[in-house]
C-alpha cells in the first residue's frame, strides 16, 4: 500500500484506466481460445461451444460491413481518466461537411497510438461535439477480428479492420459523414519511435491515397504532437548478440501478428519508477484541412502521384503550423522516409 500512499485518487484511477487496457484486451482473448475448445471436447457442455463458433461463424462479416459501434461504450468514464492521464487533446482546425466522407491519415504510429484510440475510437475528447454529424471508425489489423469477445468489444468503440474490403463499405455504403482513421506508417513505424524525432513512413505508402480517389473520400492530414513522447525505445548497437536476438525475435514476431516489436520502457506505478507504462506527458492530435478528391474508378499512377504530393504537402504545413505550439522546436523538420 505505500505506493498508493503517493498518489491521490485522481492519479491512481488514471494510472488504473492505463494499466487495465492490455491485460483486459488478454483476458477477454484467452476466454473464448481456452474455453472454448476446452468445452467441446472436454466437458458435457459442449453445446456451448458449438453455439458460440455458430454465433461466429454467422456474425463473421460484420467487422467488415460497418461493425456494431456503441454510444454507451464510447463514452465510459473509464476513457476519461485515461485521456487525463497524460492527458490527451483533440484539436480541429476546419470543419468537417457531414456531406462528405473522409479518410482522416493519421501521424506518428508511435508505439500503441495512444492519441488515435482516445480521440477516434472513444468519447474521451469530445469527437461527437468538435465534429458533429461525423461518424469516426478507427482502422487496426483484421486478425483481432477472428477472435470471439474482442472482435466485439472493439467493435463497439468503432474499430474496423484497416482492409480494403472494410473501408471500402464504410466509404460507399453508408452515406456521408463517415471518417475512416488509418495510422498510414503502420506497425513498422513504431520501431521508428523516439523522443524528439519527427520521422515518418510516406513516401511509398500510397494506398490511402488510391483508397480516396476510388471512393471520392476526403483526405484529411492529422498529427498527434507527443505520441513518440511517451515511451523510451531500446536500440542495441549493431553487430552485438543482443541486437542479432533483437531483429530475429521482431522479424518473427511481424511475420505471425503482423506487429513490431518493440523494445520499450516507461514509467511504473509511481511517477519516479521505471516500468511499461507511458510517462505521463501531453498528445495533442491536431485534425488538418479536407483535401478533396476527385472520384476515379480506376486511377493511374500518375494521379495518385499528383494527390499523394499534394497530401503530403498539406501535412508538412499542418507540422510547420503547430510544432512550437505543441513541445516542438522550431528547427525541428518533419522527415518523410
Amino acid at each position: 500500500m505505500a505506493f498508493l500512499s503517493r498518489l491521490d485518487l485522481q492519479e491512481c484511477l488514471q494510472t488504473l484506466s492505463v494499466v487495465q487496457w492490455l491485460p483486459v484486451y488478454v483476458f477477454l482473448g484467452a476466454i473464448p481460445i481456452l474455453l472454448i475448445p476446452y468445452f467441446l471436447v472436454f466437458t458435457k457442455y459442449w453445446i456451448l461451444s458449438v453455439l458460440a463458433l455458430a454465433w461466429l461463424a454467422y456474425d463473421w462479416n460484420t467487422h467488415s460491413q460497418g461493425g456494431r459501434r456503441s454510444a454507451w461504450v464510447r463514452n465510459w468514464t473509464l476513457w476519461k481518466y485515461f485521456q487525463n492521464y497524460f492527458p490527451i487533446k483533440l484539436v480541429k482546425t476546419h470543419n468537417l461537411s457531414p456531406k462528405h466522407n473522409y479518410i482522416i491519415a493519421n501521424h506518428p504510429h508511435g508505439i500503441v497510438s495512444y492519441g488515435v484510440f482516445i480521440n477516434f475510437a472513444t468519447e474521451a475528447t469530445g469527437f461527437a461535439r468538435i465534429f458533429p454529424a461525423i461518424t469516426p471508425s478507427v482502422g487496426t489489423l483484421e486478425w483481432i477480428f477472428w477472435i470471439p469477445i474482442v472482435r466485439d468489444y472493439v467493435m463497439s468503440m468503432g474499430v474496423c479492420p484497416v482492409s480494403g474490403l472494410a473501408l471500402k463499405y464504410l466509404l460507399t455504403q453508408k452515406a456521408s459523414g463517415n471518417a475512416v482513421v488509418i495510422v498510414v506508417g503502420g506497425a513498422a513505424e513504431a520501431l521508428l519511435c523516439q523522443p524528439g524525432a519527427s520521422t515518418i513512413y510516406l513516401k511509398e505508402r500510397k494506398g490511402f491515397v488510391k483508397l480516396a480517389l476510388k471512393t471520392g473520400a476526403y483526405l484529411v492530414p492529422s498529427y498527434s504532437f507527443g505520441e513518440n513522447e511517451v515511451h523510451n525505445q531500446e536500440i542495441f548497437p549493431e553487430g552485438t548478440w543482443i541486437r542479432f536476438f533483437q531483429k530475429t525475435f521482431q522479424a518473427t514476431f511481424k511475420k505471425i501478428l503482423g506487429l513490431n516489436f518493440c523494445t520499450f520502457h516507461g514509467r511504473g506505478l509511481t511517477q519516479e519508477s521505471w516500468g511499461f507504462l507511458p510517462f505521463n506527458r501531453p498528445i495533442t492530435t491536431v485534425v488538418g484541412e479536407p483535401l478533396p478528391i476527385p472520384k476515379i474508378k480506376r486511377p493511374d499512377e500518375t494521379t495518385v502521384d499528383k494527390y499523394h504530393a499534394l497530401y503530403i504537402s498539406a501535412l508538412r504545413k499542418l507540422f510547420d503550423q503547430h510544432k512550437v505550439q505543441y513541445g516542438l522546436p522550431e528547427t525541428q523538420e518533419l522527415i518523410i522516409i
